[in-house]
């Protein structure tokens, strides 16, 4: 039964990937030599989200590693100075 869940689930995220390319792909790469006033201008937000958003994600991920690997060494150095006394 886990399995088929699992093959689901999967399938699921490849779907959701794809999607979140394409649409990215098409905004980034297709839609600035698109005419100002065509209909499938209203379909995506302004240009300038499309640099914003994947630099904000990467700041905040690299944030977040970094403040787990600042927790993970605090606490092993703590383990290892109640170990030494």
């Amino acid at each position: 039964m886990s399995q088929i869940n699992d093959k689901a689930v999967g399938a699921a995220l490849l779907g959701i990937g794809t999607f979140v390319f394409t649409y990215y792909s098409i905004w980034t790469l297709i839609i600035p030599f698109v005419d100002q006033d065509h209909p499938a201008r209203m379909l995506f937000p302004p240009q300038w989200y499309a640099i914003a958003l994947p630099v904000f994600l990467l700041v905040v991920g690299v944030t977040g590693i970094f403040g787990f690997l600042s927790f993970v060494m605090l606490k092993s150095g703590k383990k290892a100075a109640k170990k030494s006394t």
